[in-house]
């Protein structure tokens, strides 16, 4: 059994560095010139798209329908990060999953089937292979906290830019490149949107389907609604950052009152032993040596 381990290890390795080279290599030919004649004239996120898609496409052959939906709307969510592209992460989860099964059947064979390690390898396949989706999941919880933390400040900026003459599109475009997050990179990527063509109401839902924050979708709602009817935009800015004020107050008062239930286990497992010691250990002493 000894002898087993170096030969394990090294099979270990062996995928792990396999692993590490099908994502980080690129492919050689012609797809290295598609690649640099696409990517002249974009960003460098939009390059790293197109590099993805050429280098990673062949992993959405191994994702379900469902699951590509389903990770895409994750991703939307996590704001779409730049430097893992949907593609490179699908690839990924593939590779992840080919990598612990290998690896877990060859230690089951070295290990002579061993229960332990049977139990392992069927809790690390999966794991394996959804810990993109969790990863994109927690950081898409973090960004729509962004996002609903900035919101009221970046009313009030679109409200004091439109009682200022500014039209609503102009107002928002000023609150989007001036400010910094979540939320404005997803309002210049809405004015881009409608730009390009897209109707306000179909940009304005899809901004309130990526961002899936309670607090956008009622002012995302309420926008659609004063351009259908001819509301004052000015009234409506102004009710709403008025509403998302109190919203951020209330929950801000709410996580305070929850800070004494939060700090009682951590306060009766940690500090109370150490001082029921320190108080009464001297005593005790005392009693046990007279």
């Amino acid at each position: 059994m000894p002898s087993t381990i170096p030969l394990a290890l090294f099979c270990l390795i062996g995928a792990a560095a396999v692993a590490i080279w099908l994502i980080v290599s690129t492919r050689w030919g012609g797809d290295r010139i598609v690649r640099q004649n696409l990517k002249q004239g974009l960003t460098d996120s939009e390059t790293e798209q197109v590099r993805s898609a050429t280098n990673f496409g062949w992993a959405r052959k191994f994702i379900t329908a469902k699951g590509a939906e389903r990770l895409e709307t994750l991703y939307a969510k996590a704001g779409r990060p730049a430097k893992w592209p949907l593609t490179r992460i699908m690839a990924f989860k593939v590779i992840a999953l080919g990598t612990v099964a290998v690896v877990g059947l060859m230690m089951l064979v070295l290990s002579g089937s061993n229960k332990i390690i049977l139990l392992m390898v069927i809790l690390l396949i999966p794991l394996a292979y959804f810990v993109p989706d969790l990863l994109l999941y927690s950081k898409g919880t973090e960004r729509q906290k962004e996002i609903g933390l900035e919101l009221a400040d970046t009313l009030d900026q679109m409200m004091i830019a439109v009682e200022a003459g500014l039209g609503f599109e102009s107002a928002m475009s000023r609150a989007g490149h001036n400010g910094k997050g979540p939320l404005a990179e997803e309002l210049v990527r809405t004015l881009q949107e409608m730009r390009v063509g897209i109707p306000r109401r179909d940009a304005y839902l899809a901004l309130e389907q990526r961002a899936d924050v309670p607090d956008l979708r009622s002012f995302t709602r309420a926008v659609i609604q004063a351009d259908a009817y001819g509301i004052s935009i000015s009234s409506v800015l102004r009710t709403q950052a008025d509403e998302m004020r109190i919203k951020r107050r209330q929950r801000a008062e709410e996580a305070a009152q929850k800070i004494p239930t939060k700090i009682l286990i951590p306060l009766m497992l940690l500090v109370l032993p150490v001082l029921f010691i320190a108080v009464l250990g001297p005593t005790a002493l005392t009693f046990i040596v007279g």
